[in-house]
């Protein structure tokens, strides 16, 4: 039975994604260079206190295979980074919900001490509500430099509880509600699903954010994000080096050229270093414990390069 019963569902071919450097008719993979790491993303941990119909790294209040991140250990890559070297000037967290790991507001005063850009990924739900004693005050150390994105995944209660579940729309409203009556800067993360287009997409938000007073200009990519929806079961091209003129797209485009995630699998000694926010799991994009490991280039070898980053376009930094 095809997900949602979507009759145009076409299952991935066995086949593909399998060699790191050929494509299942024989052709080249695309890799893509690091260049600047521009934005460098910790996993606070998986858990969540949600369990959503389609998470993208599959976080809910019982999967713990990637566990709470210390303070100590994101203060040892932020001094990895600290010269400038790589090039970094954005930290991002995310999870599972970050608000769950009670180290996370002083991660934010630590990466933003260090005058860095700071994305927080939240549900804004009880566990960001919870600390927002600390919240605020990391806010106001760290100013306009701190972001809080808010996940809503659609401009609609019934459209939003369909992916994140039943009495999850009203709690979201009131933390995004409290964030902008405690000035700390916000952005929107939603999803293009249930046939609907961008535009029709972003006036409805664009509805909703007058309503509610939010002051987030739906029109602006950066500040309201439209992931695409992602089912690694659907057949997707795989990306081949003549894609990049095909398609008019520079390897330099896809998120992996400018961003890395630190990942602390369980039961492991140390964080780990992977090449993207959406594959914390695949051993093959596990690039080294430190950041001068993770330099190395990245073979496109999953599902998700072609539809979110190549195809879809999207990425997770703030813009």
């Amino acid at each position: 039975m095809p997900p949602d019963g979507a009759a145009d569902f076409v299952p991935l071919s066995p086949e593909k994604f399998k060699h790191p450097a050929f494509t299942a008719d024989g052709q080249v993979r695309a890799t893509v260079p690091l260049g600047a790491l521009r934005t460098l993303w910790f996993n606070t941990g998986t858990l969540c206190n949600l369990t959503c119909r389609n998470c993208y790294i599959e976080s809910s209040p019982t999967n713990d295979r990637l566990v709470y991140l210390t303070l100590a250990e994101v203060s040892a890559y932020l001094d990895e980074i600290a010269g400038g070297e790589f090039g970094t000037d954005e930290i991002g967290f995310t999870g599972g919900e970050p608000f769950m790991n009670p180290d996370l507001p002083a991660m934010i005063e630590a990466a933003a001490a260090r005058d860095f850009k700071v994305i927080v990924l939240t549900n804004a739900m009880k566990p960001m509500m919870k600390v927002k004693d600390r919240l605020l005050a990391a806010a106001q150390a760290a100013g306009p430099k701190l972001t809080i994105r808010v996940s809503l995944d659609h401009h609609t209660e019934a459209g939003h509880e369909a992916e994140r579940g039943p009495r999850s729309w009203e709690p979201t409203i009131e933390g995004l509600k409290w964030l902008v009556t405690s000035n700390i800067r916000l952005n929107v993360a939603g999803r293009t699903y249930l046939g609907e287009s961008q535009l029709v997409a972003r006036a409805g938000y664009a509805r909703l954010f007058r309503a509610l007073g939010l002051g987030v200009d739906a029109a602006n990519p950066a500040e309201l994000v439209l992931f695409p929806e992602m089912d690694a079961r659907r057949d997707v091209p795989e990306i081949t080096t003549a894609c990049w003129g095909i398609l008019k797209k520079s390897p330099s485009d896809v998120m992996c050229a400018s961003s890395r995630m630190v990942v602390k699998r369980k039961g492991a000694e140390r964080p780990a270093v992977v090449a993207c926010t959406l594959l914390p799991y695949q051993s093959e994009f596990e690039l080294g414990t430190t950041l001068a490991d993770a330099r190395k280039p990245v073979a496109l070898n999953h599902p998700h390069c072609a539809k979110f980053c190549v195809l879809g376009g999207a990425s997770c930094s703030a813009g």
